[in-house]
């Protein structure tokens, strides 16, 4: 993770800088997203997240595990088994991983097109 400017209080937007730096990215939202309601396996987790490599899965779920949002639950059983789940602190970003998605339903799926239809249209037609 990069290094992040948590000292900045005195600016306004700070807060949300510092939470961006938690959260952000292309994976750690969906990952807190599917975690809201129940604890999943990794494989779980991999197949509900779609397209994410075991590698970088890993990554995130450590990164979100060390900043204090997820708990990683290891059981003693063969073959052995791992459960990931929102800690308490993690569940106080349901309301925030809710506005997300309701800004992405009105908002999010129409402007993201817009912008593909754009770069489709300055990389040109494609090569034949």
């Amino acid at each position: 993770m990069k290094r992040a400017r948590f000292d900045c209080y005195s600016g306004t937007a700070c807060p949300v800088e510092s939470t961006l730096e938690l959260i952000g990215g292309k994976w750690k939202g969906m990952i807190l997203f599917h975690l809201m309601n129940d604890a999943m396996r990794f494989g779980e987790l991999q197949r509900a997240m779609g397209n994410i490599t075991q590698r970088m899965l890993t990554k995130q779920l450590r990164e979100l595990e060390d900043v204090g949002l997820i708990h990683r639950e290891i059981f003693s059983e063969v073959p052995p088994r791992v459960e990931y789940s929102l800690n308490e602190k993690g569940h106080t970003l349901r309301p925030v991983l809710l506005a997300l998605k309701e800004w992405g339903e009105s908002y999010g799926l129409e402007l993201a097109q817009s912008a593909l239809a754009i770069k489709d249209r300055q990389d040109g037609p494609p090569a034949q």
